[in-house]
């Protein structure tokens, strides 16, 4: 954790389950000058353990669901950010983890998965919705969030 969020530290930890189902343990690693709600200021990192498998494509649409949830983003945007989405996430098995850094210098979110580089997304509005589904005041989890954001003002 130490090479993509320098200094960073553990702010929280939770599991999604969602009807009854664990789908994942959620990590969020934090710089230094954290604040909940200026998350788009400073990086971070947020690792996903899942409990289950998911075809890289449940994933990506989920994700951009999520962060319309958020915002409004025009079809052809969702679409583009949806096949970027697929092009950086594996399908992943039970056990695998995927790490979200974020780097608000460049508004780039980088994906790891099992901690092999597998894609970025240069964009400050694509990772401040995406990071937004775990972040943001208007996520899906509420409790999912205040969890991960335990130890940060």
């Amino acid at each position: 954790m130490a090479q993509a969020v320098p200094q960073a530290t553990l702010s929280g930890s939770t599991r999604l389950r969602v009807w009854g189902f664990e789908v994942y343990d959620a990590q969020l690693w934090v710089a230094p000058g954290f604040q909940a709600a200026r998350y788009a200021d400073t990086p971070f990192a947020l690792e996903l353990r899942y409990l289950r498998d998911f075809s890289r494509a449940d994933i990506a649409r989920r994700s951009i669901d999520e962060m319309r949830r958020s915002a409004s983003i025009p079809d052809a945007q969702s679409q583009a950010w949806q096949q970027k989405l697929e092009a950086a996430f594996p399908d992943v098995k039970k056990g695998d983890r995927i790490l979200g850094i974020y780097e608000p210098q460049t508004q780039t979110a980088r994906f790891l998965t099992n901690g092999q580089p597998t894609g970025e997304i240069r964009d400050g509005n694509f990772a401040a919705l995406f990071f937004g589904i775990w972040l943001s005041p208007q996520t899906s989890e509420p409790a999912m969030r205040k969890a991960l954001l335990a130890a940060t003002p």
